[in-house]
């Protein structure tokens, strides 16, 4: 609880007003504890923050996938989210070449669609580490697209293929392990002639190829130093040199390719 409120207190300091969570991460009843108590601190109303969680691939079925979002609402003492995502397009405990997967992930997109379309708990619906076969497959049987589609994302996995889907049917892509999970912060690589931290420019990169970006620490120092990401920006000469010096395609997250 306590690590959790010093870092949503600091983020909350600096400006953040995006809290990206999920049922897999195990703290979205800590959110809910001290989340009230920090908006009164930092003056901010429930509207002035957007709530992102997730469905857990456990949950990855037509009825689990409606009570694991009504958990998820209880557990942060939200009457609403502002985005929630599928997390993942396979079923826990399900082998990637089991085709009980693709119906899992239609049948809870239906049944998550349905609390979409009323409108009241939940503002905008999306998925998570999607690759453009389940995307396409979605056309299929979806009443609506998804608004997000949350994915990883630095100059070593550029997910070109994806991103061009993305803009091609209006999802907007966000952008997650913005710094390879930590493995790039101190790449000499991605050094510019601007005064900022290998960080912030990964950061500012990804906000200038379109994605917005969800920079993780617990950190307070971090926290601060990735949100002032804003005061400069990056020529095209910076991103082509910053492209030029990339690793094609190494992923340091979890690869859905092979979930059919």
């Amino acid at each position: 609880m306590e690590e959790v409120e010093v870092v949503l207190d600091a983020a909350l300091e600096c400006g953040y007003r995006l809290i990206d969570t999920a049922s897999v991460y195990r703290n979205e009843h800590l959110i809910g504890e001290c989340l009230p108590k920090l908006l009164t601190k930092h003056n901010l109303k429930r509207e002035d923050i957007f709530i992102t969680t997730k469905l857990s691939p456990k949950h990855l079925d037509e009825d689990l996938a409606l009570s694991a979002f009504e958990e998820s609402l209880q557990k942060l003492q939200l009457d609403y989210v502002d985005l929630y995502l599928i997390h993942w397009p396979g079923r826990k405990g399900k082998k990637v070449d089991d085709p009980i997967n693709q119906r899992c992930r239609m049948e809870a997109w239906k049944s998550l669609e349905k609390i979409y379309m009323e409108g009241r708990k939940m503002k905008h619906l999306g998925v998570s580490n999607y690759t453009i076969q389940h995307l396409e497959e979605m056309k299929s049987y979806t009443n609506i697209f998804p608004d997000v589609l949350q994915s990883e994302l630095h100059p070593d996995y550029l997910n070109s293929k994806v991103i061009d889907f993305c803009k091609s049917n209006n999802i907007h892509y966000q952008a997650y392990s913005s710094l390879g999970q930590g493995s790039l912060v101190s790449d000499e690589r991605f050094m510019t002639s601007h005064n900022k931290s290998v960080a912030q420019i990964l950061l500012r990169w990804g906000l200038q190829r379109g994605s917005s970006v969800l920079p993780k620490s617990t950190n307070p120092s971090h926290i601060r130093e990735n949100f002032l990401i804003n005061d400069f920006h990056l020529s095209a000469d910076d991103l082509q040199l910053i492209t030029d010096r990339s690793h094609s395609n190494h992923k340091f997250a979890w690869d859905s390719i092979h979930v059919v």
